[in-house]
């Protein structure tokens, strides 16, 4: 059976991709939204167009280590983000994946960000994923995390995201 696929203008888009990409990284700036490029710069996403998606990985996803489209493309994204300019309050975001031992099930993709630590956010995305794949009564054969945290000097944003793509 062939995929399904989306055409926009006349571009084909797959409704379900096959790799995602992972990535985590912090900005500072005296502008916020050039503390957000910054950001997503470190984590290895400012050259695409990021569309927030919900946090379901595909069956048989395979992890990559950098997203392989074209710059400037559309790229589904589930993440955390957070900006603030409360001079030196430590700030953090993480994102898991957590992807089940039955390849024909979805994964989950678990976001946190806030006034935490790095420490805290990563062990708040683990627990988030244990319990969503509990939820669906899959066993969990890979669960990893990426994390940033920093303390806010200007605008400061921390970013972490799982990328779904290919």
């Amino acid at each position: 059976m062939q995929e399904p696929m989306l055409h926009l203008q006349g571009l084909p888009l797959k409704i379900t991709p096959r790799y995602f990409t992972t990535g985590a990284g912090a900005g500072v700036s005296a502008f916020e939204l050039v503390s957000f490029d910054r950001a997503l710069r470190e984590a290895g996403f400012a050259d695409y167009n990021l569309l927030r998606v919900s946090s379901i990985l595909p069956p048989s996803a395979e992890h990559r280590s950098h997203v392989e489209l074209p710059k400037g493309s559309l790229l589904p994204i589930a993440y955390g983000v957070f900006t603030s300019n409360e001079e030196g309050a430590r700030i953090a975001a993480a994102v898991s994946y957590a992807q089940p031992t039955d390849p024909g099930a979805v994964g989950v993709i678990m976001e946190t960000e806030g006034y935490m630590t790095e420490r805290e956010a990563h062990d708040l995305v683990v627990a988030m994923a244990e319990e969503a794949m509990e939820d669906r009564n899959l066993k969990i054969a890979r669960l990893e995390v990426v994390a940033v945290e920093a303390t806010v000097e200007l605008y400061t944003t921390v970013f972490a995201g799982v990328a779904l793509w290919g």
